[in-house]
């Protein structure tokens, strides 16, 4: 499973280390993944109990998204953005719902309405929502409408960043010698 937070490092406001958290709940064998909070996390448990042990170790109270390693894998094994190159002025991306969507959407969706697109949402499968955006000061507005299009508070991660994810749950977990 993988617990991605929203709105944490950004600007300063609720600031905190990942990577300690990470360490704080080894007996999940959480991995931390950059700086934006993102947690693999490698032993299978029950998501209630891995949730309310994340909360009690995070210093504040912060939206979080769990997410099935499964579905990460079968996004990426659709190929979600098929064989186009990746361009320096646009960023390919997944926004992840924190709980099940109450809306049907009609895609592709482009953000805003009218004039030059910012951000195009071109799919979406299960709790993953996937597009491009530009480069550009205002998409952060844009990137907020998921929200309200989709009806569930989402949070957005490049591509890269989720085949980072991708590759340590992929990666297999080193045993520890038995006695």
């Amino acid at each position: 499973m993988v617990a991605f937070f929203r709105g944490i490092n950004v600007g300063g406001h609720r600031a905190f280390r990942p990577s300690v958290l990470a360490k704080e709940l080894s007996a999940f064998d959480a991995v931390n993944v950059g700086a934006a909070g993102a947690l693999v996390v490698r032993k299978p448990v029950a998501r209630a109990k891995f949730l309310a042990e994340l909360r009690r170790k995070l210093p504040f109270e912060a939206t979080i998204a769990l997410c099935d390693a499964r579905d990460l894998i079968r996004l990426e094994t659709g190929n979600p953005f098929g064989a186009e190159p990746a361009r320096a002025d646009l960023v390919q991306f997944v926004s992840i719902l924190s709980e099940a969507g109450r809306r049907k959407v009609s895609l592709p969706i482009v953000l805003p309405e009218g004039g030059e697109w910012l951000v195009r949402i071109i799919g979406s499968q299960d709790r993953l929502v996937y597009g491009v955006y530009r480069r550009h000061m205002k998409t952060i507005g844009c990137l907020g409408q998921i929200d309200k299009l989709f009806g569930a508070p989402a949070t957005t991660r490049s591509w890269s960043t989720i085949l980072s994810v991708l590759r340590i749950l992929k990666c297999p977990v080193p045993r520890k010698p038995t006695a």
